[in-house]
């Protein structure tokens, strides 16, 4: 006999090449430190957190990663995805006939109690890269960890065992899944802070009239984090 786990959620894991982590790392720590220099990214994110601001995509330190890790990542999660399809399977999503596209990317900043509320994302592709955790974030806790949600609610009395899939955020490693997975991070406890990028990507299948640079969709006709959470205390939009 044997047990079949159907209808899996793809979420491809990765790690930093070590001098984009501390380029980043860096380039976080200056943030932070000057964060008037950065557009704060609170008001239209769900997160709860200490600041979360805005990167430039033509950054040095973001170019890098977004061209090392990011695209790849999502180049990597289409492939294992087709692979998976039947065998004369049909779609835009074979090499050559779409294109990634890079939304945005901002830079969280969580101290003792902050947390990300359960919500999703717009686009294609979302995901985190962990920069900076404190020491006491470890995995027989909750505290400070992602949480990937399932279909429905965890329910042990209706064998609904695995509707939540926790990630013990470690610097360096990277994490992408398709923008309408469920996610949240828990708050912790302790001092220190805990640093994370998020991005959004778009995947755009390609036609044969190509539209022209001004004709391409722009980050405001798509939907940003969306909060799945009914009430939240702080008056924050998404």
């Amino acid at each position: 006999m044997d047990v079949l786990d159907l209808f899996p959620r793809s979420i491809l894991k990765g790690e930093l090449e070590l001098s984009v982590l501390s380029s980043l790392q860096s380039l976080a720590a200056q943030v932070l430190a000057n964060p008037e220099n950065s557009p704060d990214a609170s008001a239209k994110l769900a997160g709860q957190l200490n600041q979360q601001r805005e990167l430039a995509l033509n950054q040095l330190e973001v170019q890098n990663f977004c061209n090392k890790a990011v695209l790849p990542g999502c180049e990597r999660w289409i492939r294992h995805v087709i692979d998976r399809q039947p065998p004369q399977g049909r779609g835009p999503w074979t090499p050559g006939r779409y294109r990634l596209q890079m939304v945005d990317v901002w830079l969280n900043s969580q101290r003792a109690g902050d947390y990300n509320p359960t919500h999703t994302h717009g686009g294609s592709f979302s995901g985190v890269a962990f920069l900076q955790v404190p020491s006491q974030i470890r995995p027989e806790s909750f505290d400070g960890q992602l949480c990937f949600h399932g279909p429905e609610e965890w329910h042990i009395q209706s064998f609904r065992t695995g509707m939540a899939h926790y990630v013990l955020p470690v610097p360096g490693e990277f994490y992408v899944f398709p923008a309408w997975q469920p996610h949240s991070v828990m708050p912790f406890r302790g001092e220190g802070e805990r640093w994370s990028l998020a991005f959004n990507v778009l995947a755009l299948p390609k036609t044969k009239d190509q539209p022209k640079p001004q004709d391409e969709p722009t980050t405001s006709q798509f939907n940003r984090n969306v909060s799945l959470s009914s009430q939240r205390a702080e008056a924050k939009g998404f």
